[in-house]
């Protein structure tokens, strides 16, 4: 968890980037329906998150900003101890105000109350405040049936002079450079990542379910993270199965003589890690599996030691491309240039914190970022598929891996299966 002083800071950044006479509006927001009667479990806006701590549903925070001078406050739902059995345990105002270090925190009823003495006199008879921040996103839900962009949309047809600014600029920047805090709860989601993999890397033979690996992969990864749970499911296929990046069911029995791509995610107060690694089902790579695997794994080093401060995402793609192009093209794997754009994916970046694929559209690279490289090679033909994923921080000189402690090269992995089968 974050502490009080670095969310003091958090808000107070966003208070420096916010025109003087206006709000913003965060939303928790809520559960989103899985049928009539049932809810997907509750996931918490990670801006929300990032500003206060709090990760319950239904809540939502206000930044006012006046003549200089800032009010902060914090809305929750009201605690009902008789509620408990059916919705769970509410915060307490007084634990909302020990979790997040807002004093004011009012109860979530009274949110609609403050907005019109806001927009309308403006708080303390004062004129009316017209710049409002808001989450233009129609997922993230305000209410069961109100989404936070028909919210802003509501509010402006009540009051015509609002005008409404997105919020994402305010945070985005501040959430994209991660403080020592931050890296430190992605380094031990990493090592939540490395447990899981060892433990489904014990079960791995021909025979195995691809489900009995993700099982075993869950109840390390779990017990080790405190039931921190998954940023998204488990992606794990093999052979040419395993050319896509959607989310698939993984019935498949492990097949003699193929290589399983682990594309595994974990989380740690939130912040995410984001791993993949490609092993032979049989504890040794043939001598095919071996060249595409050297290919990738080439690649991946060169990008990353290619990562520093001021580079575009753009380049990055470019350059581990061109590597695959042309090693591809060399070892006559492909006999014509635009045939890679059949093999691999034009993205090989993203940058991960408290979300695995967070959006920064346009910006470079800085010092304090983390990003994910993904670089991958797919041979449907010959039912081949490498994917390997490191993750790294962005320093003024460069870059520094942050997966290091999760064997990659071919040796080291073919020396932990040999191990472990006692041959």
């Amino acid at each position: 968890m974050s502490s009080l002083n670095e969310l003091e800071n958090r808000r107070n950044a966003v208070y420096a980037k916010m025109d003087d006479e206006s709000f913003a509006l965060f939303f928790s927001g809520r559960a989103k329906y899985l049928s009539s009667t049932t809810f997907y479990p509750f996931e918490v806006n990670a801006d929300f998150y990032y500003l206060t701590g709090i990760e319950q549903e239904g809540s939502s925070l206000l930044l006012i900003k006046r003549g200089g001078e800032t009010r902060t406050i914090l809305f929750i739902d009201q605690y009902d101890e008789a509620k408990r059995r059916w919705y769970g345990k509410r915060l307490s105002q007084e634990e909302a105000r020990r979790i997040s270090g807002i004093n004011n925190v009012m109860l979530s009823a009274y949110l609609s109350s403050r907005l019109d003495r806001l927009l309308r006199q403006g708080i303390d008879e004062e004129s009316p405040v017209n710049i409002g921040y808001f989450d233009l996103s129609p997922e993230l839900k305000v209410d069961r049936e109100l989404d936070a962009k028909a919210f802003a949309s509501a509010l402006q047809a009540v009051y015509p002079s609002l005008l409404v600014k997105p919020v994402r600029p305010l945070v985005a920047p501040l959430r994209k450079n991660k403080s020592d805090e931050e890296l430190e709860s992605i380094k031990k989601a990493i090592s939540h990542v490395k447990d899981g993999l060892l433990s489904a890397y014990a079960l791995l033979s021909p025979g195995v379910y691809e489900y009995d690996l993700g099982l075993a992969y869950l109840a390390s990864c779990e017990s080790t993270s405190g039931l921190s749970g998954l940023a998204e499911p488990l992606f794990i296929a093999q052979g040419s199965e395993a050319n896509c990046l959607a989310t698939r069911k993984m019935k498949e029995k492990v097949r003699k003589g193929q290589t399983v791509v682990f594309d595994v995610n974990a989380r740690d107060e939130h912040y995410c890690a984001y791993i993949a690694r490609t092993v032979p089902v049989d504890g040794k790579f043939n001598d095919r599996q071996s060249l595409v695997y050297s290919i990738v794994l080439e690649c991946l080093r060169k990008t990353g030691a290619l990562l520093r401060p001021l580079l575009s995402l753009d380049k990055v793609n470019e350059f581990a491309r061109e590597l695959l192009k042309e090693r591809c093209l060399k070892e006559q794997i492909i006999v014509n240039p635009e045939e890679i754009k059949l093999l691999t994916f034009p993205k090989v970046i993203s940058f991960v914190g408290l979300e695995l694929n967070e959006d920064y559209e346009g910006m470079t690279l800085q010092e304090g970022d983390v990003v994910a490289l993904n670089v991958g090679l797919y041979l449907d033909k010959e039912d081949i598929a490498v994917r390997l994923k490191d993750m790294y921080s962005i320093s003024s000189s460069g870059s520094r891996l942050l997966s290091e402690g999760i064997a990659i090269e071919r040796d080291d992995l073919e020396s932990h299966f040999k191990l472990k089968r006692g041959i």
